[in-house]
């Protein structure tokens, strides 16, 4: 992860979780350790671009029904990357419930896009605050964790409501993305840097 004194642009990654937990994560955190790699990989791609890359702490465990608690941690670090490096544009990286996190929070002014891996999305999720932003949501099908289903349904509605949303279908992974976790970090480094390319 990379942390320059003057960012430019930002990247935040959001690890999944449980859909009920109000204990704080464990030390050694399965679900962040997943998501290491990706940021390795986003960090070493970006690296001569000045972009801050960093993981979303989470206070509480579980997504905890209408407390809704790791996008409003999500939202918290977006206002406290605006208060200290000022309005750069912000790709949000999530995984499970921290793609759903990811997308609820991406109404904020400075996030640019979200790649949101085997996302959390169910039924009726909010949409309206996408419109004008980058969405992209990859699933492998035979995810039996979360439903794919349902993540293009998302990008379906999302795109009706005016985002640039985009379904990628993944071969293989499952919802761990283990065993083409390559390909996963491969597309999503290649997704994170054409969001913050200059001009986008």
């Amino acid at each position: 992860m990379s942390s320059p004194a003057d960012p430019n642009a930002a990247v935040l990654l959001l690890h999944g979780g449980r859909s009920v937990g109000l204990e704080p994560p464990p030390l050694i955190n399965l679900p962040a350790l997943r998501m290491r790699p990706f940021a390795g990989g986003v960090a070493r791609t970006l690296a001569d671009r000045d972009v801050l890359v960093a993981m979303v702490r989470y206070r509480h465990r579980g997504w905890n029904g209408r407390r809704r608690d790791a996008a409003r941690d999500a939202e918290a670090a977006l206002a406290l990357l605006r208060r200290t490096a000022g309005e750069i544009p912000v790709v949000l990286v999530g995984h499970s419930m921290g793609g759903r996190a990811a997308l609820c929070a991406a109404g904020d002014p400075t996030v640019r896009g979200v790649v949101a891996l085997a996302p959390w999305c169910p039924p009726g999720e909010p949409v309206a605050h996408l419109a004008g932003r980058t969405v992209y949501v990859l699933h492998d099908e035979a995810d039996r964790i979360t439903s794919a289903r349902e993540s293009w349904e998302f990008v379906r509605r999302a795109r009706a409501a005016g985002a640039h949303a985009v379904a990628i279908p993944m071969r293989g992974g499952g919802h761990a993305m283990l065993g083409c976790s390559a390909g996963w970090q491969r597309h999503t480094v290649r997704l994170v840097s054409e969001l913050l390319a200059p001009g986008t």
